[in-house]
C-alpha cells in the first residue's frame, strides 16, 4: 500500500519505519523535503497515496490540511496529532469541514513514539485504541495498526474521538508517574 506520512518526527518517523518494514511504500511529505532522506513535498507525497498519516504538531494540523485539502480529500486519513494547548487535543470539527470526503480516523495519538518503536512490553503486544467510520477504511486502518506491531481496538465511529483522547489523557498522566514505556491492553472473555 502507498502511504504518505506528513511529518517525519518521532511519531511519523517511527511509524513510517514500521510500515516500510511491513512492506508498504512509505513517502514522507514535508514542507522542506531536504530535512529527511527521500522525502518529497507534501503535495507530491499525497499524489498517489492511498492513506495518509498526519504526524505534524497538533497546533499546525488545520493549516496543513487547509493548504493541501484538495490532495487529501477522499483519502483515508489517520490523525495522530495532539494539541495539548487547545481545549481539546484534536481538531476534528475543522478537519471534517476541510476534507468532507475523507475517511478520518483518530489513531496513533495515545501512546508515546518509544512504544511504537518497540511495541512489546513485558512480553505483551499492546492495544491501540482508535475510532473512525465503518467500511473499507476501517479495514485499512486495522491492517496499518497491526503492521506497526499493535493490536487494533476500535472504540466506535467518529463520535468517539473524545473517548480515544481520554486514553491519551490517561497515558499522559500515567507516563508522568510510571515513565513513557507504558501501554494498555483490553481484556475480555
Amino acid at each position: 500500500m502507498r502511504l504518505a506520512i506528513i511529518g517525519s518526527g518521532n511519531i511519523g518517523g517511527t511509524v513510517g519505519k514500521k510500515w516500510a518494514t511491513a512492506g508498504h511504500e512509505v513517502v514522507y511529505g514535508l514542507r522542506d523535503p531536504s530535512k529527511h532522506a527521500g522525502a518529497q513535498t507534501i503535495n507530491r507525497a499525497l499524489g498517489s497515496a492511498e492513506a495518509v498519516l498526519l504526524a505534524v504538531p497538533g497546533a499546525a494540523v488545520v493549516d496543513v490540511v487547509r493548504e493541501h485539502a484538495r490532495e487529501i480529500d477522499g483519502k483515508i486519513i489517520l490523525d495522530a496529532t495532539n494539541n495539548f494547548r487547545a481545549p481539546k487535543p484534536h481538531s476534528w470539527p475543522e478537519l471534517m469541514n476541510l476534507v468532507p470526503l475523507a475517511q478520518l480516523y483518530r489513531a496513533f495519538n495515545t501512546l508515546g513514539w518509544d512504544v511504537f518503536a518497540n511495541p512489546v512490553l513485558s512480553g505483551v503486544q499492546p492495544d491501540l485504541f482508535y475510532c473512525g467510520p465503518e467500511g473499507r477504511g476501517r479495514d485499512v486502518v486495522e491492517r496499518l495498526i497491526s503492521d506497526a506491531g499493535l493490536r487494533p481496538v476500535c472504540v466506535g465511529g467518529v463520535d468517539q474521538v473524545d473517548t480515544v483522547d481520554g486514553v491519551l489523557r490517561l497515558w499522559y498522566e500515567l507516563s508522568r508517574i510510571k515513565g513513557r514505556r507504558i501501554a494498555f491492553k483490553l481484556l475480555s472473555d
